[in-house]
C-alpha cells in the first residue's frame, strides 16, 4: 500500500482512480486522506449480502441515491455518473465485507465492479476522481487493482 502521507496526493489523481482492493487496515488511512481533501467517504456494509437486489439496495442507501434509483445496473451507472445530490471534487466509496456477495453471486459481483469501474473512468474524464475500494479477504481478484 502507498504510504499514508502520500495517500491524499494519490487520491487527487483522476487518472489513477478506479476499483481497488481495500488494503487490510487501510480503510482508516484512506478515510483520513479523503476527508483531508473534503471528499465524501461513502461506506457500504455488504456483510451477508448474497444477491444483486440486496447489493443494489445497500449501495443505494450507502451512497444516498435519489428516490428515482431503479434498482438495476443501468440505474446504478446513471447515479454514479451524475452524483448531483452529493457534489464534490472527488469521491471515495468503500464496499466493506464483499466476500459473501463475490461467492454467492459471482456474475453480479463482476457486473458491479465493471459498473463502478466504468463510472470511475467517466468521472476521471471530467477531472473528478472516484475511488472504489472493495473489502475482500481474497487477494488477486482480476477486476481489482491494488494501491
Amino acid at each position: 500500500m502507498i504510504a499514508e502521507n502520500e495517500l491524499a496526493s494519490v487520491l487527487q489523481q483522476p487518472d489513477r482512480a478506479g476499483v481497488y482492493h481495500l488494503p487490510q487496515r487501510g480503510a482508516e488511512a484512506i478515510t483520513r486522506a479523503a476527508r483531508e481533501l473534503d471528499f465524501p467517504v461513502l461506506q457500504v456494509d455488504l456483510s451477508g449480502c448474497a444477491d444483486k437486489g440486496d447489493f443494489l439496495a445497500r449501495v443505494a442507501a450507502g451512497l444516498e441515491f435519489p428516490d428515482w434509483f431503479g434498482q438495476n445496473w443501468d440505474a446504478l451507472a446513471d447515479c454514479l455518473a451524475d452524483m448531483a445530490w452529493l457534489p464534490a471534487d472527488g469521491y471515495v466509496i468503500i464496499l466493506e465485507h464483499a466476500d459473501r456477495f463475490r461467492v454467492a453471486a459471482e456474475a453480479d459481483f463482476i457486473a458491479a465492479l465493471e459498473t463502478f469501474d466504468e463510472a470511475a473512468r467517466e468521472r476521471a474524464a471530467d477531472g473528478i476522481p472516484m475511488w472504489i475500494f472493495v473489502g475482500l479477504t481474497a487477494n488477486g481478484i482480476v477486476h481489482l487493482r491494488t494501491l
